[in-house]
């Protein structure tokens, strides 16, 4: 005797799985306008970018004055938290705030991660432009804390502001964002899979540490390239409150690069990786 059977419950292979996949997000959710819940994760994604920005900017800042032999003395080069400390900052703050505020609103905290969700239709167009919006904001702000606590070193050792480094060609630092943003969303697209999480939901902080240390591992390779963008709402806060030439020319790359990097995780993890789980229907078997 035939029975219906939904391939949505089995793996590739036949074999029933223990994880369901949320439906796809509208492509435009005008009733979310009307709910709380949307206002409340745009202000969660506003604070969580401004407390990044202030962290880690300030951190860029404080090593650039602690190394600088003119105003700390001749071991001013062994001072310091170093490169490995600001990817330290970066990574431990991603980690913090995407534990803090992922059951609000996800954690982004970065429009390129919301790009990419945004094309996977996790999120809607309109919950992911307000989203772009308050990080947008929220690094404006937190930035402009830094400079507005240490006025006397902002602009003197850079703003914090994205750049590509003397002796790399603007290909190569839109190279680096690409190659960087892709780890990252590729990272936030892995650890937030409804397969891993039903079969690693012992372990509550899953998702955001390994988010965090993708933050640090691509730090570390592209803080001499680029400074480190991988977050369009980042570079854009340093080049607003800085505002110099170098940093406005540059801004292209901070936002084309992780566009680019979060689309090709987008695509790769949607169609490549999580192909097998989506798109069958049913079919019918006889038991």
């Amino acid at each position: 005797m035939g029975k219906e059977v939904d391939v949505s419950t089995l793996e590739a292979g036949g074999v029933a799985r223990d994880y369901a996949d949320p439906p796809p997000a509208p492509l435009v959710d005008i009733e979310e306008l009307g709910k709380w819940s949307l206002y409340r994760a745009v202000i969660a994604e506003f604070v969580a970018t401004l407390l990044f920005l202030y962290i880690t900017v300030a951190t860029v800042i404080g090593y650039k004055h602690q190394t600088d032999a003119t105003a700390s003395g001749p071991d001013a080069a062994c001072g310091g938290v170093g490169i490995l400390g600001i990817a330290w900052a970066f990574g431990g703050m991603i980690f913090i705030l995407v534990y803090c505020t992922a059951g609000i609103s996800g954690g982004h905290i970065n429009p390129a991660v919301t790009f990419g969700l945004f094309l996977a239709r996790k999120v809607s167009l309109v919950r992911a432009l307000l989203y772009m919006v308050a990080q947008s904001l929220g690094a404006i702000c937190g930035v402009a804390l830094v400079k507005g606590f240490q006025s006397g070193f902002y602009n003197r050792y850079g703003g914090g502001a994205n750049e590509v480094s003397a002796g790399y060609s603007t290909g190569t630092g839109l190279a680096a964002e690409i190659i960087g943003t892709f780890v990252l969303v590729y990272t936030v697209f892995s650890a937030t899979d409804p397969k891993r999480n039903a079969r690693d939901s012992h372990v509550p902080v899953l998702a955001p540490l390994p988010i965090g240390f993708a933050v640090f591992m691509v730090h570390l390779a592209t803080i001499p390239i680029t400074g480190t963008g991988i977050n369009p709402a980042r570079s854009l806060g340093a080049a607003v409150v800085y505002n110099n030439d170098k940093a406005w020319s540059d801004q292209w790359i901070f936002w084309v690069g992780p566009f680019i990097g979060a689309a090709i995780a987008a695509l790769y993890h949607q169609i490549v990786l999580r192909a097998s789980a989506r798109g069958y229907g049913s079919f019918r078997s006889n038991a």
